[in-house]
């Protein structure tokens, strides 16, 4: 059975933010709406990785650290697509789903906009609730044919835009990344580009304590 998951390697990922616009485009998303972003970190190292939420500027690209010691590094965000998510448990409607390869995803039609997935999920920040109005940048869509509906009072995340993968395509993030950070596929094969990346690799995950077994690896 296949098992999607996504790495992404933060020693070729350069903040140029080509990830999250292609996918607010690919996915006609709102005004004010990211699926992913990208944050640039002035910390000395990858030591935050551990920690329940990415903090950080989605600004000004600016190093920290002193003079002579400037520091500077880019950490993109999204769902972590986690084998055993937290938010599954707690919608009581059942909008929030996983399916058998593993995307978690959530149906409009059911979720009445309650907020428990985005309380209980440990990973802060990537889910966002579509107010009554939701404005777009343009008087037409754009992206995909077949792109979410942002209805709404409903909760909205990254999906690994499974409407690319069920036509054997890749998530709109991967496509344009000129520093080639990405890497996708089935973990549980062995020879999946996903599973030649982080072979060998040291990776991390975002709050592995919380036990939902992130989907999304970090090569350091």
């Amino acid at each position: 059975m296949t098992r999607y998951g996504m790495a992404i390697d933060l020693n070729r990922c350069y903040g140029c933010q080509t990830c999250a616009a292609a996918c607010k485009i690919a996915n006609n998303l709102p005004v004010g709406m990211h699926f992913n972003v990208v944050y640039t970190k002035t910390d000395d190292d990858f030591t935050t990785m551990g920690q329940a939420t990415a903090t950080g500027s989605l600004a000004a690209d600016c190093a920290g650290g002193t003079y002579d010691k400037p520091t500077l590094w880019f950490l993109p965000m999204q769902c972590q697509h986690c084998e055993h998510p937290a938010c599954l448990a707690v919608c009581p409607t059942g909008a929030t789903q996983q399916r058998e390869d593993g995307i978690v995803w959530v149906d409009d039609e059911l979720c009445i906009g309650c907020e428990a997935c985005a309380k209980a999920c440990p990973y802060e920040g990537v889910r966002t609730l579509i107010g009554d109005s939701p404005e777009f940048y343009l008087d037409m869509a754009v992206g995909e044919a077949d792109a979410p509906a942002h209805k709404a009072g409903t909760m909205e995340k990254c999906t690994f835009c499974h409407n690319l993968i069920d036509r054997g395509e890749v998530p709109a993030c991967m496509q344009l990344c000129p520093g080639r950070a990405r890497y996708w596929g089935d973990l549980d094969d062995p020879e999946s580009e996903v599973s030649l990346a982080i072979e060998g690799r040291d990776c991390a995950f975002f709050n592995e304590a919380a036990g939902t077994e992130p989907r999304v690896y970090y090569l350091r």
